[in-house]
């Protein structure tokens, strides 16, 4: 993306990051979900810088309200579905209850390897835009 600067618009950076997210192989997205603490949790399996963290916790903010069981069953969840398919689950938990993720992870644990990695990559690009649309908002974040 830096080699398309200067934008003329949001919508045009935008444009691009699809752009280029169409362009990723599975292996790349299985590399950015390494960046991402499982659900409920604060640590990443890989590198993430503090700006991310801060972002992944804000965005999991609804989990600290949860019921200690759905906490459980989330944790639970999560070693299935590491298990099934060899990533983390992904999913775009701003707005979202930990019940609402449950659900969602639940649902998704029966898909197909195959398909649940595209859900995955597309979680991935709904948490991408809307880290985009922070950098927007304010650059000095």
């Amino acid at each position: 993306m830096a080699t398309g600067r200067p934008f003329a618009s949001f919508e045009a950076i935008f444009a691009s990051a699809n752009t280029i997210f169409d362009q990723l192989t599975p292996e790349d997205w299985l590399e950015a979900f390494l960046s991402h603490p499982r659900i409920g949790e604060k640590k990443a399996a890989g590198a993430q810088s503090e700006e991310a963290r801060k972002w992944s916790a804000q965005e999991q903010s609804r989990t600290q309200q949860a019921a200690p069981a759905t906490m459980e069953a989330l944790a639970e969840g999560n070693r299935a579905y590491q298990q099934r398919f060899g990533f983390i689950y992904i999913v775009c938990a701003s707005g979202k209850s930990a019940d609402e993720m449950l659900e969602i992870l639940n649902r998704r644990l029966s898909n197909s390897p195959d398909a649940e990695l595209r859900n995955a990559a597309e979680e991935q690009r709904k948490i991408t835009r809307l880290r985009l649309e922070r950098l927007l908002q304010d650059p000095g974040t």
